[in-house]
């Protein structure tokens, strides 16, 4: 008799839960990430008139459409860099954003900025693993939504790249702890089980986490394989397009900079991506287009100044680029850099010996023709000092090994220099030693293992000389890999009071205002043996 009613029991559940089931099929999830300001429509870009006007065309259609970002909107593109994103938040607003998480660029301005565009924006921002330490509360207000559609609750919840603390400028991340690996995935259940628990018909995650190698244990598929119960995965951060399953989850990506817009739809039993690629969907939203049209107007004007020509394209792309190898914008870059620094401090009768600046921050290149303000800005968009540290020369290469630790695999720590020569050999793996502290990155167990450097300042390298070296404060704050670069007992920093930017514009002034054929190539000042 049990096992009958225990079987009428299960089918009568099985009924119930079909007859209620929840009824997706009129539900559109449309998704973007790493906007990072692209928000104008252009030959490649769909812009936020066509994501404002396609989410409209579903509506019309009598679709509920639910528009999510997944991070890093705010800055990039000087139609946002003037305003430190908040023109970016203006646009998500007007086209009507439901939910986004913080990308690690949105900390690029400072963590109150970050707290400005928060408060600006009509829509909750959402992630789960962002601690301030001095209260053990969240940095967001929120961490999860429960956001309507129809008859339907979905909840929502965010999560933002642990590597945040060093891909970001350090001094905006201070006071802030991102929870990592184990801790991460507890804190991502933990929100999937407050919103179970909710009612919500639907459990969608948004990351800015990303599936590079180099990030194990803290990316979106890491996630995944751990937390239970999330229906759809949005990701972030490494710029690449994504249409896949883990344990059941759809995770899907965009790629970057409005090329494709993400559309979500529940078909034959599950979820399925269909993304948008620019050109597949043209209509435009008016009074969104009005909107940027007129922001980008008054950016233009300030940025049509004419500073020089170039003869030559400067390769400022990622991979292969100024991630992964020399290249002749990170050159360029770089004699800027050294030049000026030698230039402030010839009075204090210092000798700089060379520059190391970090791929990762130059975001375009330039191409060969008339060099305006707008090309240093998109190539530089950081608001980055220029200063000077004294180091040992073992200190050097420990800083060279580590910013080079997945060199061929593009890595934005990987270091362009001036009046230095170096060698990375990638035949020898990266040996790790201890974490360093506050990073992600390991400091390097055997310096010199796969980095050899050939000179310094025109002499021959010796570890036990005492060097001179320019570089951005985003280094001299631990960003990327370049922790050793805030230990005082290894290196004393002094300050030189350039912009970085400004450094590039009195430097191609100092060339007579032409990039000229010493720039055709790279001056073959790394040498990568693979």
């Amino acid at each position: 008799m049990k096992k009958i009613l225990a079987v009428l029991a299960l089918v009568f559940t099985c009924l119930w839960s079909t007859a209620f089931a929840a009824d997706f099929s009129h539900l559109v999830i449309m998704h973007t990430n790493d906007t990072h300001g692209y928000d104008q429509r252009a030959d490649g870009v769909n812009g936020m008139v066509t994501v404002a006007a396609l989410k409209k065309d579903y509506e019309a259609k009598g679709y509920q459409v639910l528009l999510v970002d997944a991070g890093d909107a705010i800055q990039d593109n000087n139609l946002v860099n003037f305003s430190k994103g908040k023109t970016a938040i203006d646009f998500m607003n007007a086209v009507g954003y439901d939910a986004m998480t913080l990308g690690n660029h949105e900390f690029d301005y400072g963590s109150d900025v970050t707290m400005a565009r928060i408060k600006q924006a009509k829509f909750p921002v959402v992630s789960a693993n962002i601690i301030v330490e001095s209260t053990g509360k969240s940095f967001t207000p929120k961490t999860h939504a429960i956001i309507k559609k129809g008859s339907l609750k979905i909840g929502v919840f965010g999560l933002t790249t642990p590597s945040t603390i060093t891909t970001a400028n350090p001094k905006s991340t201070r006071g802030l702890t991102f929870l990592s690996k184990e801790a991460m995935y507890k804190a991502a259940q933990k929100e999937v089980d407050a919103l179970k628990a909710a009612g919500c018909d639907l459990i969608v995650g948004i990351g800015h986490l990303g599936s590079e190698p180099d990030a194990a244990g803290d990316r979106s598929n890491d996630v995944l394989e751990n937390v239970k119960g999330i229906d759809v995965f949005i990701d972030g951060h490494d710029h690449t397009v994504k249409n896949l399953y883990v344990n059941g989850t759809l995770l899907t990506e965009t790629g970057a900079h409005l090329a494709n817009i993400g559309v979500v739809q529940y078909k034959d039993g599950k979820w399925q991506e269909d993304l948008h690629a620019y050109g597949r969907f043209n209509k435009e939203d008016a009074q969104v287009k009005a909107m940027v049209d007129k922001a980008q107007a008054d950016i233009d004007k300030q940025l049509s100044t004419p500073l020089g020509t170039t003869s030559v394209e400067l390769n400022g792309s990622r991979d292969p680029g100024v991630r992964t190898e020399e290249t002749n914008l990170g050159d360029f870059i770089a004699d800027a850099y050294l030049w000026q620094v030698r230039q402030a401090t010839v009075l204090d009768h210092v000798t700089i010996d060379g520059a190391v600046m970090n791929g990762g921050s130059i975001r375009a290149g330039i191409k060969a023709g008339t060099i305006t303000q707008a090309d240093i800005l998109r190539a530089l968009p950081y608001h980055n000092y220029l200063q000077y540290v004294t180091l040992k020369g073992s200190t050097l290469l420990e800083i060279l090994e580590a910013a080079t630790c997945t060199t061929p695999t593009a890595l934005g720590a990987f270091p362009q220099v001036a009046g230095i020569e170096y060698t990375i050999d990638t035949t020898k793996p990266f040996v790790k030693g201890e974490l360093y502290p506050h990073s992600v990155y390991y400091q390097p167990a055997k310096p010199g293992t796969r980095v050899t450097i050939k000179n310094v300042g025109g002499k021959a390298f010796d570890p036990n000389a005492t060097y001179n070296i320019a570089v951005p404060d985003f280094l001299t704050s631990g960003g990327d890999s370049y922790y050793s670069m805030q230990d005082p007992s290894k290196v004393t920093v002094h300050d030189v009071d350039y912009l970085a930017a400004d450094a590039v514009r009195n430097y191609l002034k100092e060339l007579g205002g032409t990039v000229g054929s010493q720039y055709a190539a790279p001056q073959s000042r790394i040498t990568i043996i693979k």
